[in-house]
């Protein structure tokens, strides 16, 4: 009992929570005003696409962003409606109804909790790279295909497979289509991308959907608008937990739960990469994902996860604390109390623009390429799982995703053992290499397999690094090297490099230097001539760079 208390106390808020909030308050509001603007057309769009309508959104923006602001464990971390959840609500709506909605986010919210309290955020290590892009190209296919009846003006036919409903709604389009809701979502998409090339700071999507509301005005055009909203927040209501009701909608839950828990610490590990504060806490912020899902359903809105695209903004416009969030969730609510005979004018077919522009853009193109460049195995793990993804759903997506990127490196690791029995992924020599320590020189051999699974543990080891001016890696006798393990690799580069220390590569294979230079981590060393293919020349090269840092040099010692 008091091991379980202890875990619930290290989730709760704290004090450094808000640590420098005097100093950068003025950066946050601002971070929190801007992230608010963006945040507007994407809830009401997706609140639309799932059915439930634009003002389950803007709660759900408003009461998730609120409470996972507090209680996450990201300080830059923005939470709300997203694409991705919207492709894993669309069929629990069309199969269940709109109410259905509610109770799942109640039991997802509360197998996030639980997931937290078992400290499980660390396991998102262990999902491969491909899989996780793989997984983001497949939902912004689905997002995109999802605004095809509302771009068209058409009816949404009925269905569950997202595919399936925008070929049908091609197919009605000819007779019952209405061309102002494609003119009005062409005018959209033109203002989304040209308002960032004539400034970057410009909101676009506000500004698109504010232009496409004032055309459907002016010229009277015929087109579905979002209607009414609510002036306040409806009052709290628990929806009914009968035993056969969870029973029925446990499978949906957990999708929604997985769903969230790894969307969620995705986009707060992006935000530690764009950040230069402190890290996330990967189990407090399960912990406030799992309490804004269990709270966002009791006022009426719809599961909710980290988003990355708000997130991102929310760094570049200068957020240093976790307030940042708190103050864009209530600007929204400024917008339910004030503004909503304003929103009810919008038209959908506007916010069907923002949104096929943000499926475009969700797609990382250097990433993809990188992974496809990389091997085929990673390659072909990419492909299956975007296709899974909008074949089927989501988790079934990662499932086999990971299964067939897990069975190829196994393969991989057979048939490398074979050759080499060695499968220790880092090891420090123990004869000649010691003796640079007094240098400040460090060398590692890579031996047997650097790929998904290998790829945490080699983060930590060589991240411990300290007292140390150049660390050499040697990597002849690595045998398996994929596209996570070589952004690994890069990664370490980069810190390494970031923190002084400079990075040397020694005995690289042909086949392990095309996946490197295909994912750029030769290109994050800080010269391209610090790969080598003689120890002996690393190490003299090491001895030089020791020697400009002001160490005192020492004879070279032969280290094989």
């Amino acid at each position: 009992m008091n091991e379980v208390l202890g875990r619930v106390t290290g989730l709760l808020p704290r004090s450094r929570d808000y640590e420098g909030l005097p100093r950068c308050w003025r950066a946050d509001l601002i971070a929190g005003l801007t992230v608010a603007v963006v945040a507007l057309p994407l809830a009401l769009g997706f609140g639309i696409t799932t059915g439930m309508g634009a003002q389950a959104g803007l709660i759900t923006a408003v009461v998730a962003g609120l409470v996972a602001a507090v209680f996450g464990g990201s300080n830059v971390q923005v939470s709300g409606p997203t694409g991705a959840m919207t492709v894993v609500l669309v069929p629990i709506v069309a199969r269940y109804g709109v109410d259905a909605v509610f109770t799942v986010g109640l039991i997802a919210g509360a197998l996030i909790v639980v997931a937290a309290l078992l400290r499980a955020g660390r396991y998102l290590a262990y999902v491969p790279w491909p899989v996780m892009e793989g997984f983001t190209v497949g939902i912004a296919v689905i997002i995109f295909l999802q605004q095809v009846p509302s771009a068209l003006g058409v009816a949404k036919p009925a269905g569950e497979n997202t595919l399936a409903v925008a070929v049908r709604a091609l197919w009605r389009a000819p007779g019952t289509g209405k061309g102002a809701a494609l003119a009005i979502v062409l005018l959209t998409a033109a203002v989304t991308v040209v308002a960032p090339r004539l400034h970057r700071s410009l909101p676009s999507s506000l500004l698109a959907v504010g232009a496409a509301t004032a055309v459907a005005q002016l010229a009277h055009l015929d087109v579905r608008r979002i209607g009414a909203l609510p002036s306040s927040l409806p009052a709290p209501h628990l929806p009914g937990l009968a035993v056969s009701r969870i029973t029925d909608l446990f499978g949906a839950a957990m999708a929604v739960a997985a769903l969230a828990a790894i969307e969620s610490l995705l986009s707060a590990k992006v935000a530690d990469g764009m950040s230069d504060g402190p890290g996330h806490d990967s189990d407090r912020e399960l912990f406030g994902q799992g309490l804004a899902n269990l709270v966002s359903p009791i006022f009426g809105g719809m599961p909710a996860t980290g988003a990355i695209a708000r997130t991102a903004v929310n760094v570049r416009a200068g957020a240093r604390t976790r307030a940042a969030a708190a103050i864009h969730a209530v600007a929204l609510l400024l917008v339910v109390l004030f503004a909503g005979p304003a929103v009810s004018k919008i038209p959908i077919a506007a916010l069907a623009g923002v949104l096929m522009v943000t499926a475009v853009r969700m797609v990382e193109r250097h990433n993809v390429a990188a992974v496809v460049r990389a091997t085929w195995s990673d390659a072909l793990v990419l492909g299956l799982t975007a296709g899974a993804t909008i074949a089927f759903d989501l988790i079934v997506a990662i499932e086999i995703g990971v299964a067939v990127a897990a069975a190829l490196a196994l393969r991989s690791i057979a048939l490398a053992t074979a050759a080499t029995p060695s499968s220790i992924p880092v090891e420090v020599d123990d004869d000649g290499e010691h003796e640079l320590l007094a240098e400040h020189i460090v060398a590692y051999r890579l031996d047997g397999a650097l790929f998904f699974g290998a790829a945490q543990r080699f983060l930590t080891e060589l991240t411990d690094v300290s007292d140390t001016r150049v660390v050499i890696l040697r990597m002849p006798d690595l045998q398996v090297l994929d596209a996570t393990g070589a952004q690994a690799l890069g990664a370490i580069v980069t810190e390494l490099e970031d923190r002084g220390i400079t990075v040397l590569l020694k005995g690289l294979r042909p086949a392990h230097r095309q996946v490197l230079h295909a994912v750029g981590a030769l290109d994050r060393l800080a010269d391209e001539r610090h790969v080598f293919d003689d120890l002996e020349a690393a190490i003299t090269h090491a001895r030089r760079h020791a020697t400009r840092a002001g160490q005192q040099a020492v004879q070279p010692t032969a280290a094989r």
